[in-house]
């Protein structure tokens, strides 16, 4: 039904020489869908009131409502186009005054788990980028198309917005950075099985797949009263973001898939020392992908026991500690992690070992990231007790994966059932800690019952990994710029 209203609104972007990219696309879409969705909230929450006879306290002044400069109406109750802004004047009002009036809700926003907060929030980072009024006024009205008042429309909505963060992340400098393929968060739901009442987390939110799918995953068992869909809604997700564009996408997404006032915080997760976190912060369950090859300061890194620059590993550091004692979590890391002979990779892998029951290993074939060039694992652990078996996995599709041909539910079957028993099959494994190498911790992926035999990939393959390195390498190399 929306489909199309996608598309257009995504032409008339393109046209715009503000914007460049499906970055560009998907920040400026989701600044005006948010002004939309609270325009359908603030009337829907109107309604209500007035048929219990009281009386609604809107959040948004009249002058700023959408209603009013996105998609006024005329007596009739059409669209009003003698009285709608467009051009330059509309451009001066959303810079100079939509902007700045809904950036000023953050100073005046009673917490920030308030939606007063998240305005201000999100207002106060994004921008406008588009630089054409008529061409704004025509995106505008394309967005006033779409409606946020039933189920349906917005599990359409939600659906076409992971399209346009998939085909962002595609587009973006790491694939990873933005899109956790759906198939792979979903298999680490299962495994990790969470129910109502348990807090759920990630720190490296991105554009909170993990969360959403979550959400769906406990929102659709039956038999919910009341109280758990106001648990689900308030006190259960929890997520931290870093950059900016990534925060409003998280903000927008969660919103779409249905909860109303995110509890996603616009910080540097890793900026906060081990230390101070307190254990009425932590945690029963953390899902996440942390960013793959990026780099901290030495600043960042004095908030860590085990000192590295490497991102992932400290995160790894603060997700440990953010688990409640027999909390569980699953955390997507590149697969250099279990085998690294450097002092802070070793240390890991024994501080991880030993405060927590590192039980299942995931091994992922490349391309499992679209575009990402790395190869990754997904670690299963629960805190509290050491490990003393692990158990590995090597997913194995049986086919070149990449952007006609991802990774889908059903590559994914077999490993959420071999996992409940700990099975050993052609493509499962387990090893005794008491087996692995003491001074070392290597956790080297090595299926036992495969011969090492030497696959050839495909021309297209390799192109697109060195392709997807050389923008790792570029990553970095601006990450040093930065340090310098």
């Amino acid at each position: 039904m929306f489909e199309q209203t996608f598309k257009n609104i995504d032409d008339i972007l393109h046209k715009d020489s503000g914007c460049s990219s499906e970055l560009d696309y998907t920040e400026q879409t989701s600044w005006m869908l948010f002004l939309k969705y609270l325009d359908d909230l603030e009337q829907e929450k109107s309604l209500t009131a007035e048929l219990e006879d009281k009386e609604y306290s809107y959040i948004i002044d009249a002058k700023y409502q959408w209603s009013a400069w996105a998609a006024p109406k005329d007596s009739s109750g059409n669209f009003d186009h003698n009285h709608a802004l467009t051009g330059a004047d509309l451009m001066d009002f959303v810079d100079s005054e939509l902007f700045p009036y809904l950036k000023s809700f953050k100073e005046r926003a009673e917490s920030p788990d308030t939606i007063e907060y998240k305005i201000g929030e999100i207002f106060g980072e994004i921008k406008n980028k588009i630089q054409d009024g008529y061409s704004l006024r025509d995106a505008l009205e394309k967005v006033n198309e779409l409606h946020f008042r039933t189920q349906e429309e917005k599990h359409e909505l939600s659906h076409l917005y992971e399209t346009k963060i998939k085909n962002m992340g595609n587009a973006g400098r790491n694939g990873g950075e933005y899109y956790t393929p759906r198939p792979l968060i979903r298999a680490m739901i299962d495994v990790m099985n969470p129910k109502i009442g348990e807090t759920i987390y990630d720190g490296a939110a991105g554009s909170a797949g993990f969360l959403c799918e979550t959400y769906d995953y406990l929102r659709q068992r039956e038999g919910l009263s009341s109280s758990d869909l106001r648990t689900l809604q308030e006190s259960t997700f929890y997520a931290k973001e870093k950059k900016s564009l990534a925060y409003v996408i998280a903000i927008m997404n969660m919103i779409l898939h249905g909860i109303e006032a995110p509890n996603v915080i616009h910080t540097n997760t890793l900026g906060e020392n081990l230390a101070d976190i307190q254990p009425n912060q932590r945690h029963d369950i953390i899902l996440a992908n942390p960013p793959f090859g990026g780099k901290e300061r030495k600043e960042i890194q004095q908030n860590f026991p085990i000192k590295t620059g490497e991102t992932a590993f400290l995160f790894m550091q603060h997700f440990i500690k953010m688990l409640k004692p027999g909390g569980r979590a699953a955390v997507v890391i590149k697969n250099t992690f279990l085998s690294n002979t450097d002092n802070a990779a070793v240390a890991l892998r024994k501080e991880l070992m030993e405060s927590c029951n590192l039980h299942s290993i995931l091994d992922c074939p490349g391309g499992t990231f679209i575009g990402a060039g790395v190869k990754t694992v997904v670690l299963f652990f629960e805190k509290g007790a050491p490990t003393e078996k692990v158990w590995f996995y090597q997913l194995d599709v049986g086919r070149n994966m990449g952007k006609t041909n991802p990774l889908n539910d059903n590559d994914l079957k077999d490993f959420v059932s071999q996992q409940k028993t700990f099975a050993d099959t052609e493509q499962s494994w387990s090893i005794d800690v008491s087996d692995i190498d003491q001074s070392t911790y290597d956790l080297s992926v090595k299926n036992p019952n495969k011969n090492d035999e030497v696959i050839l990939r495909e021309p297209s393959v390799i192109i697109e990994e060195i392709m997807a390195l050389d923008k790792e390498s570029e990553a970095i190399l601006g990450n040093i710029r930065e340090l310098l």
